[in-house]
């Protein structure tokens, strides 16, 4: 399922409800309807910016491990690997989104 950003700030962004779900949930919001208001953005930008770095610093550990058993991968894996998307990059649009936001002080609604 899909889920559709909205703000007079910005371009609509679209992600799937699956890779939003656990960051509006973490905000406190609906996952299906609801709004991060100019007030809130700021506040879900730090959140939303420390989760990513969390992010990084976990797969930067896990990618260190990894190194040495790298040769013992079969192709499916290093399919995988190669065509990971990270959780950074997943969260971008609606990161950049919630800075426009809060720079024009506007609100960014979704399920409506």
């Amino acid at each position: 399922m899909l889920i559709i950003f909205k703000s007079k700030a910005a371009a609509e962004v679209i992600m799937y409800k699956e890779h939003i779900a656990s960051v509006l949930e973490m905000l406190n919001k609906n996952v299906d309807r609801g709004v991060i208001t100019a007030a809130e953005s700021e506040n879900a930008i730090q959140q939303i910016e420390q989760l990513i770095e969390a992010d990084k610093q976990q797969r930067l550990q896990q990618e260190k491990m990894q190194l040495e058993d790298e040769e013992d991968l079969d192709e499916i894996e290093k399919r995988k690997k190669r065509d990971f998307v990270s959780l950074s990059a997943r969260l971008y649009p609606i990161l950049e989104m919630l800075k426009a936001a809060n720079k024009k002080q506007t609100d960014v609604l979704w399920g409506i």
